[in-house]
């Protein structure tokens, strides 16, 4: 039995699910698999950061995590007084004011696990195959050739002989489980209506290993994509760490940081060969850790990064990963991007990865750390020096801090090598700049922030995050500016008559028979009193909304003084997908 499929996921947990649930926004064919009987009931993960709630909340769900979910407002330290009794010495804002409007919050994996799968079955036929284990894979030599007939991977599948009923294993009672809430019986149904031990063969165009620390898809592709921890004894081969702190210190041509695409494999030997001496070292073959194979295998979340639990980082960060990693994916199968963008995923996420493995091991250490006993103590932890850890890294604990490189689809000045994890993510493209100073606040590389606009034809108020649906759709947000004056109202006149000739941007990316803005969206956000104009003073091709003016219900709009655009000369911001 063989049979197609564009994307092949192995692993349902929340990283897969965020995978298959972007997929079935964009209609990409998929199918997931996972050896578990159902999935999980209770606890495991339980941190939600406030850009994971931001995610949610662009699939449409984010109002039921944030229902069903603690809020995370305070961090109380604890710890012992000079007679070892325990006492709180310190109170810790736990997310930044006005950062998001989502604070961080708690909800255990089992219900973000069910929020994932009630939307993919809302947007899609794509369901999960339970029991169902991969046993063997091959990729062809044809995996550079991205057309619409090669499915270069080869996955063998079996269909395992377990007994359904094992996947309530553990639960004793009904506190685990809501009875207002959709349970699992579905899943247990499918099970065990499956054909015991059968053998299929999939064809893929894609492999997506989502299948935890123990990954079967990483072990397939061999000892290069070992992760840290794992058995070094693949091929005899023998992992190293090196101290780079006085080797580079060369500061890069951006702000004085170190200078990554200085880092090369001979670096690190001399920086070895350096601390060993006066034995000697050398190597016939050297590994990094990759994050894909041809840019048609890609590992994601727990298969291809590893951490304590503490800060709550696990699950946000594998979920963010399918998050940039899914609408790439459907972008190129759909033929609407070139297959050079996926090379985009390992720069932007290895150092993601990167800051959270550094960020993991500085706070490991201060929470497993004693407290220090007096000012000349230095084997213990110091109180203040805990709590400013805290908060100078809580924009890297609410995801908001995430910053990408300069690549192909990021348009920021500098190298895109010293930015991201040292490739190339540029692919002999020389790139465009973006003129940061027309939004000194929209930060290029981050996410967008969000501030109030009110709706030009009904007046309600609304968040902008809320207006960029996370629907595969690239947006071009014009901050028109004040159009009552007539200068900056025929210039935004000639744009819109610019963006709908034949051979627009716009025009050249509308699919057969979809609407013109199916791929890239208008949104506009204008400075006028909306009281003075229609929606008819527009070129049909955009939407417009206003933010000078105050809603008649819930406060004032403000988008141009956040942002800190010119009202007078206005702006257009170009957003991803993600």
């Amino acid at each position: 039995m063989s049979s197609k499929v564009d994307v092949l996921i192995v692993g349902a947990g929340p990283a897969g699910l965020m995978l298959a649930n972007w997929l079935s926004r964009t209609g990409v064919t998929t199918r997931i698999v996972d050896k578990r009987g159902t999935k999980i009931f209770n606890g495991q993960a339980d941190g939600m950061q406030s850009r994971t709630l931001e995610i949610f909340d662009s699939f449409g769900f984010g109002h039921r995590a944030w229902h069903e979910s603690n809020h995370m407002l305070k961090m109380c330290l604890w710890n012992p007084d000079s007679k070892g009794n325990i006492q709180r010495t310190n109170r810790i804002i736990d997310t930044i004011k006005n950062l998001s409007r989502f604070q961080q919050a708690v909800l255990h994996q089992g219900r973000i696990e069910r929020f994932l799968l009630d939307s993919i079955s809302e947007h899609s036929d794509i369901c999960v195959e339970r029991l169902v284990f991969p046993e063997r894979f091959e990729i062809a030599e044809t995996h550079d050739e991205h057309s619409s007939t090669n499915y270069p991977i080869s996955v063998t599948l079996r269909h395992l002989a377990v007994d359904p009923s094992a996947a309530q294993n553990g639960i004793e009672n009904g506190l685990f489980r809501s009875n207002l809430s959709k349970d699992n019986t579905e899943d247990i149904l499918n099970v065990s209506s499956r054909r015991e031990d059968e053998v299929e063969t999939v064809k893929a165009k894609y492999l997506i290993s989502c299948d935890s620390a123990h990954s079967w898809v990483r072990k397939q592709l061999g000892p290069e994509f070992a992760l840290v921890g794992d058995s070094t004894n693949h091929n005899k081969l023998t992992r190293l760490y090196i101290q780079l702190r006085s080797v580079v210190k060369a500061p890069s041509t951006t702000g004085g940081r170190v200078n990554r695409s200085a880092i090369t494999p001979v670096t690190i030997l001399k920086a070895a060969q350096k601390i060993i001496s006066p034995y000697k070292l050398t190597y016939k073959h050297c590994d990094y850790e990759k994050f894909s194979l041809h840019e048609r295998v890609f590992l994601t979340g727990d298969a291809v990064h590893t951490h304590s639990p503490k800060a709550g980082q696990g699950i946000n960060v594998s979920m963010q990963d399918t998050y940039n990693l899914g609408w790439k994916i459907s972008q190129v199968v759909q033929g609407f991007a070139n297959p050079i963008i996926l090379k985009t995923y390992q720069s932007e996420r290895r150092h993601v990865t990167k800051q959270l493995i550094d960020f993991d091991t500085k706070f490991s250490k201060l929470f497993s750390g004693r407290p220090a006993k007096d000012l000349i103590d230095s084997e213990g932890v110091d109180l203040a020096e805990f709590k400013k850890a805290f908060e100078t890294g809580n924009m890297f604990t609410s995801g908001i801090g995430v910053n990408y490189n300069r690549s192909v689809i990021t348009a920021k000045d500098g190298c895109s090598k010293e930015q991201g994890d040292g490739t190339d993510v540029m692919c002999g493209h020389k790139g465009v700049s973006s003129k940061q100073q027309l939004a000194p606040n929209v930060p290029v590389g981050r996410r967008m922030p969000s501030f109030k606009v009110l709706n030009q034809a009904d007046a309600r108020l609304w968040h902008l995050q809320e207006l960029l649906k996370s629907d595969g759709r690239w947006r071009v947000l014009v901050f028109a500016g004040d159009i009552n004056n007539p200068a900056q109202k025929s210039r935004i006149e000639k744009l819109g008559n610019e963006l709908t000739v034949p051979n627009s941007f716009i025009k050249r990316f509308q699919a057969a028979e979809r609407p013109i803005d199916a791929v890239i969206k208008i949104l506009t956000i204008h400075h006028g009193n909306r009281t003075t104009c229609t929606v008819h003073d527009w070129p049909e091709i955009f939407y417009p909304l206003t933010r000078n003016n105050e809603s008649y219900h819930k406060g004032y709009s403000n988008a141009y003084l956040n942002y800190r655009i010119n009202p007078a000369k206005g702006c257009a911001i170009i957003v991803r997908p993600d």
